[in-house]
């Protein structure tokens, strides 16, 4: 006869409890400390272990952003809102519309600062925030239980109108993946502290998610080399950083830098074709246009 905790167990592996730190509230400060980041070191070789599902994913992502579709996360609690930052950070950072990403949090707005938990309950909620979904959209799950009711009624929705979908979760046999054409699961095991999922299982989501994102924005061309090339410069921290990477880039002082910078409008990547090609900013910028965008393909042509 099965227990409640081996009923856990089976239902999702981040909600067991853990056997290595069932005294965690006997010890001092320090071990406390020590016992949970010995936990949290469990995250990389657990992301790890996903790699070649999460290359996968990346090549959806690319392969939809390239043809003119979104990509949408659809989570409740922790996991939602790991979601809605990867997606408010990834436009900026990357110079997309801030309609490439969407991000549909259970309960909304107001589930980023205060616990709307029974919402993640209803599929047809899921269901709803995948209403718009098209043939031209991945839809991405994010539920570190891989059963959460909410995600279920997103990706079964968003399947019905064609779109693709992947699920990243915290086990290897979430129910959920019956729906992915994808599944990263990042088995992180249970927690320090029993299901409290925001810990290692949420690490290793925001892992994930900003791999996914970051690999993406690379094989689409919106870094040269390791560098920023299609930042929103909106502050002095990012006109400054624009101009350390045309140095950076292309060995230029940061005198004649900020000249040909200027000249191109605040494009970097039209600097950077500029001094690199030894072009005048028109044509840097006519050059990047024949290449789609892609500084290493614009350098490359003839």
């Amino acid at each position: 006869m099965s227990t409640t905790a081996d009923a856990v167990r089976v239902a999702s592996p981040t909600e067991a409890r853990n056997p290595r730190t069932t005294g965690i509230d006997q010890l001092g400060t320090l071990e406390v400390v020590r016992a949970l980041h010995a936990e949290d070191a469990r995250v990389p070789e657990a992301v790890a272990a996903a790699l070649p599902q999460l290359a996968e994913a990346v090549d959806l992502i690319v392969a939809t952003l390239r043809s003119g579709g979104r990509i949408h996360y659809f989570g409740a609690g922790s996991s939602g809102r790991f979601g809605v930052l990867d997606a408010a950070e990834v436009p900026p950072t990357y110079g997309l519309p801030a309609d490439r990403f969407v991000a549909h949090l259970a309960g909304g707005q107001q589930a980023m600062t205060a616990a709307v938990e029974s919402i993640e309950d209803s599929a047809a909620a899921g269901a709803s925030a995948a209403g718009d979904l098209s043939t031209s959209d991945v839809a991405i799950g994010l539920t570190a239980s891989g059963r959460t009711p909410y995600v279920a009624g997103a990706l079964m929705a968003a399947r019905s109108w064609g779109a693709r979908t992947v699920l990243i979760s915290g086990n290897p046999d979430a129910p959920l993946a019956a729906y992915a054409d994808v599944h990263i699961a990042a088995d992180t095991g249970p927690e320090a502290v029993m299901g409290s999922t925001r810990m290692k299982a949420g690490t290793a989501q925001k892992v994930v998610l900003h791999t996914l994102s970051t690999a993406a924005m690379i094989r689409l061309g919106r870094t040269y080399s390791n560098l920023m090339v299609d930042v929103v410069a909106t502050n002095a921290k990012l006109r400054g950083r624009v101009l350390a990477s045309l140095v950076a880039a292309t060995g230029v002082d940061e005198e004649n830098g900020s000249r040909i910078l200027t000249e191109a409008g605040g494009d970097l990547k039209t600097a950077i074709v500029a001094v690199l090609g030894d072009l005048d900013v028109i044509a840097a910028r006519l050059r990047l246009d024949e290449a789609g965008g892609h500084v290493r393909h614009a350098l490359a042509r003839p």
